[in-house]
């Protein structure tokens, strides 16, 4: 099948930032006009999903209201989006009114089977699925069996048709082509081969849908707001193969040209930020890189660089934190890795200088006193900040000037220069 679908095009490069609070629009588009002045175009994706909404008691229309204001602000005239993030039917309809893309999450769906019957449609529609496939941008080739193509498609084929069917209510809703369709399947417990992410997109262009970016699991552990933890010399192959198995589909089956891989969970995987850079240059191809919540990890780092109240301020979110971390962690339990006997003492972090707290938060792998479980328990702490409402809202917008400079020059050194431009991270 062909699709002929006129839509509004993403972009080569685009990077999902988080603005948990909805105060940082215009530090993290100041990061993508830094990217514009050293030559490459960044488009933002301010995504924010129903989970965090829930948590913070937002509405979707906050994050356009953000965006909106950063821009004009700004003066960007580039394209920008808001995403209603890893939605699925029984919560993408308080999204359609201000998100123009769509992570479509099919995680939940994944392993659960189709009808016999449409699995045997399938595999009878896609023969040329079967065989050595040459990947011409690589001069590789993906093998694909009779018994592949059917478990794959066992495993997967009701997944994409749940997407299928999120993707034409807000189709419905929108309008076709008014919209930037994603799906991600990275939150599930194996990663998906090359070979399944081609049948996978087979399947998609089956159901019609035109996505711009596919978010699948790669190999290794994509932990919130720390680094990889795997193999980066095999994470490369599988992005290698991920990308010509994306550029065949595209060929084969009409997929949008500029459909492209999105790495979720991307924030702070500074290992492997060598391995996307060199990659993309090679097939000229695009990316799409999330970082989500380390924009709320800075406003506490700036917090506490500040000193006074908001030093104080941080350390009362990390001792709340510490105190209902079971409760904090449970939603997250795939994505983090906490070694609870790293975790300091609240009364411990008490004592800390703003130079203590500041360096152990921060990500910078080559300090002594960087603490990833730190880290990671305040990355999900967020909670923590959204009780406590005016107090926390209030200590951002009275020290803005620092904290903005630490959401800059995060999003911009630490991610977009060494992804995008090939920097190395500093």
């Amino acid at each position: 099948m062909q699709l002929t679908h006129i839509m509004t095009n993403l972009g080569k490069f685009s990077i999902g930032v988080g603005d948990r609070f909805a105060h940082q629009a215009r530090a993290q588009l100041q990061a993508c006009l830094l990217a514009g002045n050293a030559g490459v175009d960044v488009i933002p994706v301010w995504n924010k999903s129903n989970r965090e909404h829930t948590i913070i008691g937002s509405e979707p229309s906050s994050v356009r209201v953000a965006a909106d204001a950063a821009v004009a602000e700004l003066g960007w005239k580039l394209p920008y989006y808001c995403d209603a993030d890893h939605i699925n039917l029984s919560t993408v309809e308080r999204f359609l009114p201000s998100c123009d893309f769509y992570t479509i999450d099919v995680a939940d769906y994944i392993g659960k089977p189709a009808e016999s019957a449409s699995i045997d449609r399938f595999v009878s529609h896609h023969p040329e699925l079967i065989g050595v496939i040459p990947m011409h941008t690589n001069h590789q080739a993906i093998g694909i069996t009779p018994e592949l193509l059917r478990s794959t498609a066992t495993k997967f084929l009701f997944a994409i048709q749940e997407a299928g069917k999120i993707y034409r209510r807000i189709e419905l809703a929108k309008g076709e082509g008014t919209f930037i369709p994603e799906i991600s399947m990275d939150e599930t417990d194996t990663p998906q081969t090359p070979a399944e992410l081609l049948i996978i997109l087979a399947a998609i262009a089956d159901e019609s849908i035109p996505i711009q970016t596919i978010a699948p699991k790669f190999s290794g552990r994509f932990n919130k707001g720390v680094d990889y933890v795997g193999d980066p010399a095999q994470f490369a192959r599988e992005m290698a193969l991920d990308i010509a198995a994306i550029q065949h589909a595209v060929a084969a089956y009409g997929l949008p040209a500029n459909l492209k891989l999105s790495v979720h969970s991307g924030s702070d995987k500074f290992s492997i930020y060598p391995a996307i850079h060199s990659t993309i240059s090679e097939f000229s191809a695009g990316v799409h890189l999330k970082t989500a919540g380390t924009t709320w990890l800075e406003e506490l780092i700036g917090l506490a660089e500040a000193g006074g109240d908001g030093l104080a301020l941080a350390k009362e979110i990390y001792a709340e934190a510490f105190a209902h971390s079971k409760e904090l962690c449970a939603p997250y339990a795939t994505v983090i890795d906490i070694d609870p006997a790293k975790l300091p003492a609240p009364a411990e972090v008490a004592r800390w200088s703003s130079a203590q707290f500041t360096a152990a938060l921060r990500h910078n792998p080559h300090s002594a006193s960087y603490n990833p479980s730190f880290r990671q328990l305040l990355h999900v702490g967020f909670k923590v900040a959204a009780k406590m409402g005016p107090r926390y809202l209030d200590l951002l917008e009275a020290n803005q000037e620092i904290i903005a400079k630490n959401v800059t020059e995060n999003l911009f050194v630490r991610h977009i220069a060494p992804v995008f431009l090939g920097h190395p991270v500093t």
